[in-house]
């Protein structure tokens, strides 16, 4: 805890600060954090349960961490490590090179899995699905990037 409006969480992995409602309490008996509203109007409620998520998740991130998995299904599409940075080869007629974010690294451990990993939770989804946003799966073929378990839904395509 540091200044009103703000919560910071230590752990063995980092720090992580976020900035939340005035009007939501946070307050630290031993070794539990208790996340207070001032009344039960709607607003109250739903920033009380959005703060007990993200302080949530803030614990787990500098404990444990969070990664999201992706799959690359295609002939010839790829991720290769150059350094710090991600280059894809994804069927366009140049590569795409992703430099993570600050917080976050991006390990490849064959060339069609890509393992994104960090303490934040919400950096982590969004580099994942930027990463996804190169190149989405598509329905009649299902080549693309994809989370690791995601089911795309297939189309029939053209009859003769």
């Amino acid at each position: 805890m540091t200044a009103p409006g703000r919560v910071s969480v230590k752990g063995p992995m980092g720090t992580l600060e976020q900035e939340i409602s005035p009007d939501i309490g946070v307050a630290q008996e031993g070794e539990r954090l208790l996340v207070t509203r001032p009344t039960d109007r709607a607003d109250h409620r739903a920033l009380h349960g959005l703060t007990r998520s993200l302080v949530a998740n803030m614990v787990e991130g500098v404990t444990k961490g969070f990664e999201k998995r992706l799959e690359i299904q295609g002939v010839g599409y790829r991720a290769t490590v150059k350094g710090s940075d991600i280059e894809f080869a994804l069927g366009f007629s140049h590569t795409i090179t992703v430099k993570p974010p600050e917080g976050v690294s991006i390990e490849v451990p064959q060339p069609t899995q890509i393992i994104v990993r960090g303490i934040d939770k919400q950096k982590v989804g969004q580099v994942a699905a930027n990463i996804r946003g190169l190149k989405p799966p598509e329905p009649y073929k299902g080549k693309g990037i994809r989370y690791a378990g995601e089911h795309v839904a297939r189309k029939v395509g053209k009859r003769a």
